[in-house]
């Protein structure tokens, strides 16, 4: 009676299953441009800046996380390497993306650039790749800049494999700065008006082109164009710098002045 009772309450309420409704498609929310970004578990930050400069027609990026200590040491930076292969697979599996950005900008340094690209092409073969230390040179490249004023969170030693880094890849860096907090859920929380102070006063300093602020946790983009007006030199920092290459390495060229000068600037040639 129960089996009864239901087909008969089923066919009173006039159920209808009707399936293979014909459908057109179109090229999705990234019809131009289609972005992987390979994001720190303990990163607050990266994403919110992401939205923000990429707001753009036909324009999206699509994260995963990985899994990383937020005590930032040398050590535990290199730890993330074996990570990097299966992380980028986690991002619209089977789908092409046109650039893949890896979003830790102290670890790219100790890892070492082509080793990030290496281990993202084990499961993305061939895919443009950006790192936010790949992006700031291009950003430095795109300015004409050469001296290269710094400011960071980290504490020493990590602070200095930074210098040395980016002086071993021909830029000087004639004046560095640092809050010196490890832990980055901490240095996600430093406000905006400490980041543009301090930013500002390094920037003025005599024998500096432009401005870098490094790590992903830190928030620039909103205030990047005001630090110009101020000092009259051009600033960029991790996510500010790898969201304009990962949009210029996918042939977005829309200028956004509204985020400073590199925004209205293509790749160098």
């Amino acid at each position: 009676m129960a089996d009864t009772a239901s087909a008969d309450t089923g066919a009173q309420t006039g159920f209808v299953n009707r399936t293979h409704i014909p459908f057109k498609t179109d090229g999705g929310i990234a019809e131009r441009a289609a972005i992987g970004v390979i994001v720190l578990a303990s990163d607050h930050t990266i994403e919110h800046e992401f939205r923000q400069t990429m707001a753009l027609p036909g324009v999206a990026f699509y994260e995963a996380r990985i899994r990383n200590d937020p005590q930032i040491t040398p050590e535990t930076l290199a730890d993330m390497e074996s990570r990097i292969a299966p992380t980028a697979d986690l991002i619209l599996p089977g789908m092409k993306l046109d650039v893949v950005a890896f979003g830790c900008t102290s670890a790219s340094m100790v890892l070492g650039e082509q080793t990030v690209f290496d281990r993202i092409h084990e499961t993305r073969p061939g895919v443009a790749c950006t790192t936010p230390i790949t992006a700031a040179f291009a950003a430095f490249d795109t300015f004409g800049a050469r001296n290269i004023a710094v400011l960071t969170p980290y504490r020493d030693d990590v602070n200095q494999r930074v210098r040395s880094y980016i002086e071993g890849t021909g830029y000087n860096v004639p004046v560095f700065g640092s809050f010196n907090e490890e832990n980055d859920n901490v240095a996600a929380r430093i406000d905006v008006e400490s980041i543009r102070s301090a930013a500002a006063e390094l920037g003025a300093m005599d024998g500096v082109d432009a401005v870098f602020v490094s790590c992903t946790s830190i928030r620039l983009g909103a205030v990047a164009k005001d630090i110009e007006a101020e000092i009259g030199k051009p600033v960029t920092s991790s996510n500010h710098a790898m969201a304009w290459h990962c949009l210029r390495l996918a042939g977005i060229d829309d200028p956004q002045p509204e985020f400073g000068k590199l925004y209205t600037m293509p790749l160098p040639a």
